[in-house]
């Protein structure tokens, strides 16, 4: 699970606010929020043969989280498209891209917390790279974390936020017990999603995920839910305990990042048979079906 450099990444054009820099020479000022405080929102895209994977959606929830926290100057979506394409268009990228948007609160006039301090307008990351799926599609292990994801009242999940110390804890936690991803529960009790995926369980032939109480509403997650509905493939969205993931017949994970992954253990219990996994196998077949026939393109014909 461990990602491994990829040469092709060595000379990448990164863009930052417009202006296409070579990766050695890119930077960003040490009084940007995003360095600051973490003041940052961000999404995870992905390029299919020149097409991005429901961009628009992507786009929306970027909006949704900036709004949220009151950033006064939030690029257009056109703008944003804009500088994408240029980006992938400076690295000839077609396929196989992942592509990291970052948008931040912006440069302030001097060090501190307080957002009224930030004048300068809202900072713009397009980082693309080349980057297949990253998870085993052999099979992932999951060790549960005792870090847990907060409610809305505390940090909600719904702003799409750079700050993922809690993430970032938990998966140091996973990497310690030898996992490939945690997962994390919330303060109820019930499973939220890993440090970086949401969760689906299959029981009986019921697909079941997790509300998104205490998790980000996932483009992926969606595209699944949806592919259920549209099959015919029973899905239920409701509360899940560890005790119904131990004994689930089957478990994936889901993200932009990774598209769909089998779970084939669950602290240290194995998923299912092990090595059976229908609906897991439907799914993604599906899934790869709906990414080569839906995308918007962005770069010129």
């Amino acid at each position: 699970m461990l990602q491994k450099p990829d040469p092709r990444n060595e000379q990448i054009i990164v863009n930052i606010n417009g202006t296409l820099t070579p990766r050695a020479e890119a930077r960003v000022s040490p009084f940007d929020s995003s360095v600051q405080n973490g003041d940052a929102v961000w999404e995870g895209l992905r390029l299919y043969d020149g097409k991005i994977f429901r961009l628009a959606e992507h786009l929306r929830r970027l909006r949704r989280s900036a709004i949220a926290l009151a950033y006064a100057d939030i690029p257009t979506d056109e703008d944003i498209r804009r500088e994408i394409a240029r980006t992938l268009e400076a690295n000839e990228m077609i396929n196989g891209v992942h592509i990291r948007l970052t948008l931040s609160r912006g440069e302030k006039y001097t060090s501190g917390l307080d957002p009224r301090i930030n004048t300068m307008g809202s900072t713009l990351i397009v980082l693309a790279e080349h980057k297949p799926p990253v998870y085993d599609k052999t099979g992932i292990k999951l060790k549960t974390s005792a870090h847990r994801r907060p409610p809305g009242d505390v940090l909600d999940q719904k702003i799409h936020s750079c700050n993922q110390l809690t993430s970032i804890l938990a998966k140091l936690e996973a990497s310690a017990a030898r996992a490939d991803d945690a997962l994390m529960l919330d303060t109820r009790g019930f499973i939220a999603e890993t440090n970086a995926t949401h969760l689906f369980f299959v029981e009986d032939g019921v697909v079941r995920t997790p509300t998104t109480a205490a998790c980000p509403e996932g483009i992926t997650r969606s595209a699944v839910i949806g592919l259920c509905e549209q099959h015919r493939i029973p899905i239920e969205i409701t509360d899940l305990t560890l005790a119904e993931a131990y004994r689930a017949d089957e478990v994936f994970c889901t993200g932009t990042m990774g598209e769909l992954a089998p779970v084939v253990e669950v602290d240290g219990r194995r998923i299912g048979n092990g090595k059976d996994r229908p609906v897991t196998d439907r799914l993604s077949q599906l899934f790869t079906e709906l990414t080569a026939n839906e995308g918007e393109a962005v770069l010129a014909s």
